[in-house]
């Protein structure tokens, strides 16, 4: 959400836990809002619609961890899922490349495992161990919260400067998943290494 969709957000909530008979004070609003920024207005309002007519949990006010639930699934979905983006991309780009997924937990997964172009090479005997662990780093980071992660997981390809050397154009890392999370991702990321590219040229799938 965007600062000005706050008032519509208010003014949601409040008529959620007026239904539930329930006031909303300043602490609980703002406690929402840091929640939920990361979602769309649209998608809050349908979580909360399906939260009120499930038949289990709707008698009750949803609190913040159900919502963020039903957008996000619990941690383990997540791992399984970014799990799933790193095997695909294994399959599909391999060691070669540089890749920026749209998961900041993914980069620090990856990273803690050896690296892109190592956990590229695993064995197909080896990638039940494999997934294991990632997941299991993937949901540790994700329940942090807060953690420094690369811009990029780094390939195996020449150095930048022997492009540049010969006036050639450093390839663009791919970008992996949804554009602008990874965007954000490679922006905010720690540099690993000097592109001469710009974020319009990148590559995606």
């Amino acid at each position: 959400m965007k600062p000005d969709d706050k008032p519509q957000f208010k003014a949601l909530l409040e008529n959620v836990m007026s239904y539930y008979r329930q006031d909303t004070s300043t602490f609980v609003l703002d406690l929402w809002w840091q929640a939920c920024q990361g979602f769309e207005l649209e998608q809050i309002q349908k979580a909360m619609t399906k939260h009120a007519t499930d038949a289990d949990v709707g008698q009750f006010a949803p609190k913040v961890a159900d919502i963020i639930r039903q957008l996000s699934g619990t941690k383990t979905d997540q791992a399984l899922l970014a799990w799933g983006k790193v095997l695909e991309a294994m399959q599909r780009i391999g060691q070669y490349q540089d890749v920026v997924f749209d998961d900041p937990a993914i980069h620090v997964a990856v990273m803690d495992l050896g690296g892109w172009p190592k956990i590229c090479q695993t064995l197909e005997t080896e990638l039940s161990y494999l997934q294991h662990r990632f997941c299991e780093i993937h949901r540790a980071y994700t329940s942090r919260g807060q953690f420094e992660f690369p811009e990029m997981l780094v390939g195996t390809r020449s150095p930048d400067e022997a492009y540049l050397q010969r006036g050639i154009p450093v390839p663009a890392p791919i970008f992996i998943g949804n554009q602008d999370l990874a965007s954000k991702v490679y922006l905010s990321g720690k540099k690993s290494r000097q592109l001469a590219v710009r974020i319009g040229e990148l590559v995606t799938i």
